[in-house]
């Protein structure tokens, strides 16, 4: 049992030094150039340190708003019936509502392929 909380605690020290330090600012990493409706978009946010590291946010420390979809942690969802050409996302440090960013993403327009072309 002894050997459990010590490897517990050798694995957890470094994340909780990592959050204790503040943050300097915050930035959208997307994965995509688009949103597709009908489907968790994951909109990735990290915290830049004051080391200078980055180190990814989730709904516990950042505060997520859209003009359009709904939210799930991180997962932007947009309704299938969106007709809109692109939605305006706000990330908000909870820590500090100083430090936000906004940014404005583009609906996927061309539909995704039923069958994926061979690979060449």
């Amino acid at each position: 049992m002894r050997k459990l909380i010590v490897l517990f605690l050798a694995l957890s020290l470094p994340s909780i030094h990592i959050l204790a330090q503040k943050i300097d600012s915050i930035y959208f990493h997307l994965y995509t150039d688009s949103l597709k409706k009908g489907v968790h978009n994951y909109i990735n946010v990290d915290g830049k340190m004051e080391n200078g590291r980055f180190f990814p946010l989730d709904q516990r420390q950042i505060i997520f708003w859209s003009d359009a979809g709904s939210w799930e942690g991180n997962d932007l969802i947009i309704d299938r019936n969106f007709q809109g050409e692109a939605i305006k996302v706000t990330a908000t440090l909870r820590a500090n509502p100083a430090i936000k960013k906004e940014i404005l993403i583009y609906i996927k327009k061309k539909p995704d392929p039923d069958v994926l072309p061979p690979l060449k």
